[in-house]
C-alpha cells in the first residue's frame, strides 16, 4: 500500500487547451510537511517527453509529506518551464533535472534560456557528466550569467535519458528535498 494517492483531472487553459493533470498528496492531510507544492513538468513532448517519466519522482515527494503536480505539455515543447519562472509570483525556487543547454538545444531554444538565467530566484542544475545534449563545460558556461542563487549538481557517467529512469527517482527525491529545504 502506498502512502500517497493520486488525483486525476484535466485543467483548461485561457485558450481552451484542456492539459491532463495528477496531484500527488500524502495519504493522511495531517502528514503535508509545508504550503509548497512541488510542479514537474517534462517540457519537451516531442521526443516522448511526459510526466508518466515523473511519476516516481512524484511519488517519492508525495511520500515524503510534499503535495506535487505533475502534467502533460501541449503537443511539442520546449524548455518553456524556466521561461515561466518569473512569470508566476508563487514560484521561490526552480531545479532543472538535465536543461538542455547544449549549442544544438541553444539554436532551438536559445530565448527560453534567457528566462531562466536572468531570474534572481533560487535555482538547482542536476545534469548527468554524459547528458548527449549538454556537455559539462556548456552547461557552467551558461550558468556563468545566470542571476540569483545557482547550485549544479553532476551526476557521474548518467546520460540525459538515464536520469528519467526508476533508478534515479530516489536521488532526485532527495536532491529537491535539499534544496527546497534551503527556500
Amino acid at each position: 500500500m502506498s502512502n500517497y494517492t493520486v488525483e486525476s483531472t484535466k485543467v483548461e487553459t485561457s485558450d481552451g487547451a484542456k492539459l491532463h493533470t495528477r496531484l500527488f498528496k500524502p495519504m493522511e492531510e495531517g502528514k503535508i510537511t509545508d504550503n509548497l507544492v512541488v510542479v514537474l513538468v517534462h517540457p519537451f513532448s516531442i521526443l516522448g517527453g511526459c510526466q508518466a517519466f515523473l511519476k516516481g519522482i512524484a511519488a517519492g515527494l508525495a511520500g515524503k509529506g510534499y503535495k506535487t503536480v505533475t502534467f502533460d505539455m501541449r503537443g511539442a515543447g520546449a524548455p518553456i518551464a524556466g521561461s515561466a519562472v518569473d512569470e508566476i509570483k508563487e514560484v521561490i525556487g526552480y531545479v532543472s533535472i538535465g536543461y538542455p543547454f547544449g549549442m544544438f538545444a541553444s539554436i532551438l531554444f536559445g530565448r527560453h534560456h534567457k528566462g531562466i538565467l536572468k531570474s534572481p530566484k533560487p535555482k538547482l542544475f542536476v545534469m548527468g557528466t554524459r547528458d548527449g545534449f549538454t556537455s559539462v563545460k556548456q552547461l557552467q558556461n551558461k550558468l556563468t550569467s545566470a542571476a540569483g542563487r545557482v547550485e549544479t549538481h553532476l551526476i557521474e557517467g548518467a546520460s540525459h535519458f538515464q536520469m528519467e529512469g526508476a533508478e534515479f527517482d530516489n536521488q532526485m527525491v532527495n536532491l529537491i528535498l535539499t534544496f527546497t529545504s534551503s527556500l
